[in-house]
């Protein structure tokens, strides 16, 4: 396999230079940026397998250095954030980021991530070449189209990030059963880890606002169900 090139676009030079070594040594080819206009600039030019993507820059924030490179070309986008509020993380998953982690963070769950996000569009590819197929699944109004990776509720489409397809897959596979909180970070993410990170909630909240509050269950302390409506 080649070697993936990474972006990380951070505007505290000596938080973006640790990260751009540890990435280096982990056998990444990295490119850095500083700002949002050089952000979207390095995007254009060095065709990045991936971006880790600070929230606050000068020039314009990350949330629209996500927004405009996702109009370019669809890449994975992982978040850098000192904001712990939920609505932020919110906006920039719905611009088009797939995760984030929150400041301060440890360089080990950067890499997890890192390496989690590339597995999973690996996978993606492979399915597509191999061209695997599988029915769609129908839950009441809920229709997921799997190989298409296509979303409808009521007829209506649906748009969800790529994240949030898959985890409402992993739970349309078997609607109504628990799935436990580690089981789904491990599914998903490619990493069980969740009794100290709040992104499978986080992204659980996101997909209810789209495809509608009642549909994911929580189960306290264990994890969540997919319910037919």
């Amino acid at each position: 396999m080649s070697t993936s090139r990474l972006l990380v676009v951070e505007d505290d030079r000596t938080i973006n230079q640790a990260l751009t070594d540890r990435l280096v040594a982990e056998g990444f080819a990295v490119d850095q940026a500083h700002d949002g206009p050089g952000a979207v600039e390095a995007f254009e030019s060095g065709h990045p397998d991936l971006v880790l993507l600070d929230v606050m820059l000068p020039g314009f924030d990350g949330i629209e250095v996500c927004r405009r490179i996702q109009a370019s070309r669809p890449v994975p986008v992982l978040m850098l954030t000192a904001r712990v509020e939920e609505t932020d993380v919110l906006v920039g998953l719905g611009v088009g980021a797939d995760d984030y982690v929150t400041k301060p963070f440890r360089m080990r769950e950067v890499v997890a991530r890192v390496r989690a996000l590339l597995r999973r569009v690996e996978r993606a590819r492979e399915l597509a070449a191999e061209g695997r197929e599988q029915a769609p699944i129908v839950l009441g109004p809920l229709r997921v189209d799997v190989a298409g990776r296509r979303v409808e509720v009521s007829g209506a489409a649906v748009h969800l990030t790529p994240l949030e397809f898959d985890l409402l897959v992993a739970l349309a596979a078997e609607p109504g059963r628990v799935h436990g909180r580690d089981e789904l970070m491990l599914q998903v993410w490619g990493w069980a880890d969740a009794h100290r990170s709040r992104t499978l909630d986080t992204h659980v909240k996101a997909l209810r606002a789209k495809i509608g509050a009642d549909r994911v269950r929580t189960v306290h302390g264990v994890g969540y169900a997919l319910e037919v409506r």
